[in-house]
């Protein structure tokens, strides 16, 4: 089993920044890829991106060229920097790992850009 705790979200103008980060405990040892996915209200949770455990990474198109995602693997967190935010970039962000079962996820941290 793994669990995720996620920090980082917020309110913050459109332009503005934000970085959340994630924390993974417990069986980390089978840990490869890490991700965040958003969700908006009514709409469908959907990937942001992801970070193999060697670096190599994918976007949303969305996404590309404002968000860099990144990780430690000595601490087993995974980041997501998130410069030029939009109002369109306001969801729930997930913290999340596919697992061989289930997928682990996070909490859910709150992001919100105003206009």
């Amino acid at each position: 089993q793994v669990q995720l705790v996620e920090s980082g979200g917020g309110l913050v103008q459109a332009g503005g920044s934000l970085r959340l980060s994630c924390a993974a405990s417990g069986s980390t040892f089978s840990i490869n890829t890490m991700g965040w996915y958003r969700q908006a209200p009514g709409k469908q949770r959907e990937l942001v991106a992801d970070i193999s455990r060697g670096g190599d990474t994918d976007y949303a198109d969305s996404v590309k060229g404002r968000f860099t995602i990144s990780r430690d693997n000595a601490k087993n967190t995974v980041y997501l920097q998130m410069n030029s935010l939009k109002p369109e970039d306001t969801a729930v962000y997930y913290c999340w790992i596919p697992g061989i079962g289930d997928d682990y996820w996070g909490q859910g941290t709150q992001v919100s850009v105003s206009s």
